[in-house]
């Protein structure tokens, strides 16, 4: 099998968004920095509540999907359709905003600590239009494979099998297809993951170090792949915790305006319209 090897590396940018969460945005700080076909990945992790409890109000979507992965914490949100729900430490969140939905999200406090991660995944042409919703995805849902050095693989999205084991994610298919793993690794521990030939990739370090066929990544870096089928990662000294994403590229132009993600700038256009009208969100 091919081993994919690092095109990329680049450290993840403190910024903020919402109304001031404080986070780091490891993906899509600016339209040149993406990997089609996501967007946006953004990092939070605080145990200072200040940095985080006033949340992300009422806000649009339309034209991708959102996925929200609570390590510690807890958040609440609530959507135009009257959907309510409080994600819970270890859960996902994923939101399908297609034509278009308001929501917000309001991190709650337990113990003071709240860490995790979103991630905007791109729709096609086809599907940016479609209905809203969105499904909450209870950690106990989510399946794992206990690695033999101790380390272990979560599996949010997708199929792959690793050492004889098969993982199938909740969330699987899709057209984008997409993988996404939380890989932990111990010190000096190793793991062969199969990824689909001509699917993009990229890996997020967010706890120590790790390799891959040899090129370090470092704790808060992001690092893009090389096409393949695999991507070997070795646990550095004080081993390693890793987001693991793959997915389909899309090949399709992108227009982006903040919270709306269409092909073309006359879309943006009726999508901005469409907000100040109040029929963001109606059937089409």
């Amino acid at each position: 099998m091919e081993e994919r090897r690092v095109l990329n590396t680049f450290r993840a940018l403190e910024t903020s968004d919402g109304a001031g969460v404080r986070l780091k945005r490891a993906l899509g700080h600016n339209p040149s920095v993406r990997l089609d076909p996501f967007l946006m990945l953004d990092a939070f992790s605080s145990d200072n509540p200040d940095d985080y409890l006033a949340g992300f109000p009422a806000h649009p979507h339309r034209g991708f999907e959102t996925v929200t992965y609570l390590i510690e914490g807890h958040m609440r949100h609530r959507d135009h359709l009257g959907n309510e729900g409080d994600l819970k430490q270890g859960g996902v969140q994923w939101m399908t905003a297609g034509r278009g939905i308001i929501h917000e999200e309001m991190p709650q406090q337990q113990d003071g600590l709240l860490r995790g991660f979103q991630l905007w995944i791109n729709l096609p042409a086809a599907e940016k239009m479609k209905a809203a919703g969105y499904r909450d995805i209870a950690d106990r849902e989510i399946p794992r494979l206990d690695l033999g050095g101790g380390g272990q693989i979560k599996a949010i999205a997708g199929e792959v099998e690793i050492a004889g084991e098969r993982l199938v994610a909740p969330v699987t298919g899709g057209s984008t297809e997409p993988l996404y793993l939380d890989v932990t690794l111990r010190p000096g521990e190793s793991v062969a993951i199969p990824v689909t030939a001509g699917h993009n990739a990229l890996l997020y370090v967010f706890e120590g170090d790790l390799s891959v066929a040899g090129e370090p990544v470092a704790d808060q870096h992001t690092a893009t792949l090389t096409d393949g089928e695999r991507v070997t990662l070795l646990g550095g000294n004080g081993g390693a915790r890793v987001l693991v994403l793959a997915g389909k590229p899309i090949k399709e132009p992108v227009a982006q305006y903040g919270p709306f993600v269409m092909n073309t700038q006359e879309q943006l256009d009726q999508a901005l319209r469409d907000y100040r009208n109040g029929t963001l969100t109606d059937p089409s």
